[in-house]
């Protein structure tokens, strides 16, 4: 659905705020369209995601350091913390070659926060191929903030809860998904999957985690509106209730 009916939907369920997905929607790439939106409904934009997929190659234009830019310049405007990336792709070999870099010389001229996301590698016939440069998870590479997607995590089949303790206060920013490790990125509802989301929701929540967490799951396939707004109140209440649970545990404990 519009870039609008996920403000209306995000308010009426209860969500605390939204990612604006930069796409080929016009309302995504309008800020003042999204200042409307956000008065309107009273619900904040948390991040934006730079339009860095195939099918949003030219929004914004070719350039994809252009393409940072300018989500960083919205993310200002909107009072956004996080911009959302992806690594390069392979083809893109001159932004691959001074991404780490780039990235790292544009935090240091924002209070924005950059936060690369996990990506996954291409599998078929047994081999895997990394579509990404200079790769498809940004764990080892040096960037100051990083997304965790885990969806990407069943894609990839790494373990995030590994994943988040090697990453420690850089992970800032949690995409909530679920998936079953096959090679296709699901998106499933946090809980319909094998990734251990209940496990690593407790385990931010114990660890005081102050990032910001967004549902972001695949509806597609949703038989109607209402179900599509049943599945965004699961993965609400799913998420909610796990990123509270040590300290609901604590409460138990304490009072008995």
């Amino acid at each position: 659905e519009s870039t609008a009916s996920a403000f209306e939907m995000a308010a009426r369920l209860g969500y605390d705020g939204v990612e604006i997905m930069v796409w080929t929607d016009p309302v995504s790439q309008d800020p003042e369209a999204l200042r409307r939106l956000v008065d309107y409904h009273g619900i904040p934009i948390l991040a934006i995601h730079a339009p860095c997929l195939l099918l949003t190659q030219r929004v914004w234009g070719t350039d994809p350091w252009a393409k940072l830019v300018r989500a960083r310049a919205v993310a200002e405007t909107l009072g956004a913390p996080t911009v959302v990336v992806h690594p390069p792709f392979r083809w893109q070999r001159d932004y691959a070659r001074e991404f780490v870099t780039g990235i790292e010389r544009m935090a240091g001229e924002t209070d924005v926060r950059f936060a690369v996301e996990n990506m996954f590698p291409l599998r078929a016939r047994g081999r895997e191929v990394s579509a990404y440069a200079p790769d498809w998870s940004p764990v080892d590479d040096d960037y100051a903030h990083v997304t965790l997607d885990l969806s990407h995590t069943s894609v990839s089949r790494s373990d995030p809860v590994a994943m988040a303790g090697v990453l420690g206060e850089r992970l800032v920013h949690v995409h909530m998904a679920d998936g079953v490790g096959s090679a296709k990125d699901e998106h499933l509802v946090p809980g319909r999957g094998t990734q251990p989301c209940a496990e690593l929701l407790e385990l931010l929540a114990t660890g005081g985690f102050d990032g910001t967490i967004v549902v972001e799951i695949n509806t597609r396939r949703a038989e109607s509106r209402a179900q599509r707004e049943a599945d965004l109140a699961e993965a609400l209440a799913f998420t909610r209730l796990h990123f509270a649970a040590p300290s609901a545990a604590g409460l138990h404990h304490t009072y008995g």
